[in-house]
């Protein structure tokens, strides 16, 4: 069971009985120094939820970001897709079709318009899709509150807050179950903070996906439904 900090209860949150992801006993050293970094964290991340994974620097915010998107595997313990341990199975299918991950830099080709952006990690998902791939992107713009005429625009003639739904749009393209965002929030206002909040929850609660969001942000700590909290180094 979970133990959550500031719990949101305005959410409408029914969580599945098993974990969309789970941290079961998980400890993460690294190789060459020995140097610990996560001790025996534990945690169940839900359908319909969205959880902020918050603390200081140096806390072991990043490598749980690497081990919950299946791109290192834990020194000790296991994290679990749907009850299945992610060091058994094909990351890369795992990364490709079951997780969308949105980057704090965006990562999008900014010389491409949003539809070719949002394409290419449909193609690069190797997944089927039953409509055209530009009618998928065009409802997802929508989704994540912008208008059509966005569609065709180019990357480097957008704001970072438009570059930051289109990075959403880009990790929904081809309907993970998980949503996994590193301090999508950082650079933005308080508004479109609190817009691109809004479409997290829409996505956990309208869509039932689980959204794991890694922030240093209070205000957006404060906005979801659970914060798993790492210590400080000396706590530990």
């Amino acid at each position: 069971m979970n133990t959550a900090i500031g719990t949101n209860t305005e959410a409408i949150v029914v969580p599945t009985a098993e974990p969309a992801l789970q941290l079961e006993h998980v400890s993460y050293s690294y190789t060459k120094s020995g140097k610990r970094v996560l001790i025996d964290k534990n945690y169940d991340f839900h359908a319909g939820s969205v959880v902020s994974i918050t603390g200081p620097s140096g806390a072991g915010k990043t490598t749980l970001l690497s081990l919950l998107s299946g791109l290192t595997t834990p020194t000790k313990g296991r994290v679990l897709h749907n009850g299945v341990d992610l060091a058994k199975v094909d990351r890369y299918r795992f990364r490709s079709h079951d997780i969308g991950v949105i980057f704090q830099s965006f990562n999008l080709l900014p010389a491409l318009t949003v539809a070719e952006n949002i394409i290419l990690s449909m193609d690069a998902s190797g997944k089927t899709f039953d409509r055209p791939k530009k009618q998928i992107a065009a409802e997802l713009i929508e989704k994540v509150r912008l208008q059509p005429e966005y569609l065709n625009e180019r990357i480097l003639h957008l704001s970072d807050g438009e570059q930051q739904r289109v990075a959403i749009a880009r990790a929904l393209s081809y309907d993970p179950q998980i949503i996994l965002a590193d301090e999508p929030t950082g650079n933005l206002d308080l508004a479109t903070q609190d817009d691109i909040m809004g479409i997290f929850k829409d996505l956990a609660h309208a869509e039932g996906k689980c959204v794991i969001i890694v922030t240093h942000s209070p205000e957006v700590a404060a906005q979801s439904d659970e914060v798993f909290q790492l210590a400080p180094l000396r706590e530990r």
